[in-house]
């Protein structure tokens, strides 16, 4: 048995290729593209670490090529939810009791593989299967789950690091013991980093998982599950099913050994689900952790002063990047009259140089939204804003599901701040923009922070210091994560914790700290060397 104290290798942040022509990671992406395209997968769910397949087989198709078939996955049901519910019970006690630096050396070899052999797989997958032009891939499928991997097992052992105070006769140790069950992480299709963490951070810490990935990503899910048998996570640990929701939930949230949820998606099912377990209490051995990260409606806003070029660039990646599907991206803007016209000719000229189609073609930034009830969603905020006497729409406004769910980066200009577009979530290529008075600013910063009952992103965009101190104060519950002169997308694990509060989630920041003392359990043990052999106290005698 080892007994020294173990230095791990420092926590980095991954590159992010460039992919430019003529580079040997392009070329390594084309042939995985082609590679892929070329098969149909029948993917299995995981369960004990056994594939295992059913006689229902759901069909897989890029967003942008929806006639292709890239595979099909295997549709289970509650015997599935149940079988994966005792294999991690089962795989509980000997992932717990395993050394810390075996655990660390899985999930920090899981970084590697990713990040060498199966970075153009992993970045050809989420292409193809969730329509993201491959830097966006490279950003969320390679470098953020990278950095997910490696800083949590920095922050693991900063965790158990930690140690109370002895004195004189006593030693006092804290433990950190993984929760008592299981966990059930709920992973969505957007990020493919985010589905990645959600089963694995609960599990570094110790506890056994129980995943389920939202449809659209079961393809790349598929390949970070090669990723972590590859990296020798044992069997039970995560186990991926592929069942409906309620299906799950049914099983799940009755069981007396669930013991915590981890969960990215909307609001709406965040709060659905709370409630359930809520109303389940009585039938768990413990309290469950709950832990979300839900909707948005990021705002940009910019002072006077700001520099309208800077702003509009801003506006078009922070709202475009991936046809606006990032919980994060910005979906209304606030923008001074004295900065308008310079604003919105820049705006324009960047969305008019912009080319849509299959991310397989490298030169294209918009590519396809993920689903047709994403289509049909978005598209149904443009019509409305065509007929509307209260908004225009001055670029984009045309969508085609022809070939596959494409929708033109639309930007809407409303006289109403409180128009329909400003206030509700779209999580798609859809930006609306108010123009206000400068004189009005004050005002119109509690309009932001009023407007929406979410608060993840926001940013402002000014040169003037003070104008920047006061967005900072009444904006301070707004967003949980603030920017300055900056768009509100990208954050990068171990540099910009993310997550938000109000209707948004817990605000528990994944990829920090904060989120994996969520799944453990500390146990405080006192030792006295020399216990008492008298119960009598000084106090006690007679003068």
């Amino acid at each position: 048995m080892a007994n020294a104290y173990f230095e791990l290798p420092l926590a980095y942040n991954e590159p992010v290729f460039s992919y430019a022509p003529g580079s040997p990671e392009r070329a390594a992406v084309k042939s995985a593209l082609a590679s892929l395209k070329k098969k149909e997968l029948d993917i299995p769910m995981i369960i004990n670490g056994k594939k295992v397949k059913t006689k229902k087989k759901i069909a897989i198709h890029p967003p942008h090529e929806t006639k292709h078939v890239l595979g099909h996955f295997n549709k289970g049901d509650g015997k599935h939810v149940k079988d994966a519910i005792n294999a991690a019970l089962k795989a509980k006690t000997a992932w717990e009791e395993m050394p810390w630096q075996h655990r660390a050396n899985i999930f920090l070899k899981a970084a590697d593989l990713l990040a060498g052999p199966y970075r153009a797989k992993m970045n050809a997958a989420t292409m193809l299967a969730q329509s993201k032009n491959i830097y966006q891939a490279e950003i969320d499928a390679v470098a953020e789950l990278c950095d997910f991997f490696r800083f949590n097992v920095q922050y693991m052992t900063e965790i158990y690091a930690q140690q109370p105070e002895s004195a004189t006769g006593i030693w006092n140790r804290l433990e950190f013991r993984a929760l008592e069950g299981f966990l059930f992480a709920i992973t969505p299709f957007n990020f493919t980093s985010i589905a990645g963490n959600l089963p694995a951070a609960p599990a570094m810490m110790g506890n056994t998982v129980v995943w389920k990935a939202a449809e659209t990503q079961i393809y790349s899910a598929m390949v970070i599950m090669e990723i972590f048998e590859e990296a020798g996570l044992p069997p039970g640990v995560i186990n991926l099913v592929h069942v409906d929701g309620p299906v799950a939930g049914d099983i799940i949230f009755s069981h007396p050994d669930f013991a915590g949820l981890h969960f990215t998606g909307s609001t709406k099912i965040f709060n659905s689900l709370w409630s359930t377990i809520g109303s389940n209490l009585s039938k768990y051995k413990s309290y469950p952790r709950i832990v979300g990260e839900t909707g948005g409606k990021d705002f940009v806003i910019a002072h006077s002063s700001a520099d309208a070029k800077q702003v509009a660039t801003a506006l078009t990646r922070g709202a475009f990047e991936f046809q606006g599907q990032k919980c994060s991206a910005a979906s209304r803007a606030y923008i001074p009259k004295n900065l308008w016209k310079n604003v919105e000719k820049h705006l324009l000229n960047d969305l008019e140089s912009m080319k849509m189609g299959s991310p397989e073609d490298f030169t294209n930034f918009i590519n396809a939204v993920i689903d047709e009830r994403a289509f049909n969603k978005i598209s149904h905020f443009i019509a409305q804003a065509k007929k509307s006497k209260k908004a225009k729409i001055i670029a984009g406004g045309k969508y085609d599901k022809s070939k596959g769910y494409f929708i033109e980066p639309t930007v809407i200009v409303t006289s109403d701040p409180h128009y329909d577009s400003m206030e509700k979530e779209i999580f798609g290529p859809v930006l609306t923009i108010y123009v206000y008075d400068p004189k009005k600013f004050e005002k119109v910063l509690d309009k932001v922070n009023t407007t929406s009952p979410y608060a993840l992103t926001g940013a402002i965009f000014s040169k003037d210091r003070y104008a920047i101190e006061m967005a900072e104060s009444k904006l301070k519950h707004a967003a949980g994560n603030f920017y300055i002169n900056d768009k509100p997308t990208g954050a990068v694990v171990g540099q910009q914790p993310f997550g938000g509060a109000r209707a948004s989630g817990t605000n528990d920041k994944a990829g920090s700290i904060l989120n994996l003392f969520r799944w453990v359990s500390p146990r405080t043990i006192k030792e006295n060397f020399n216990p008492p052999t008298d119960y009598r106290y000084p106090f006690l005698e007679e003068a």
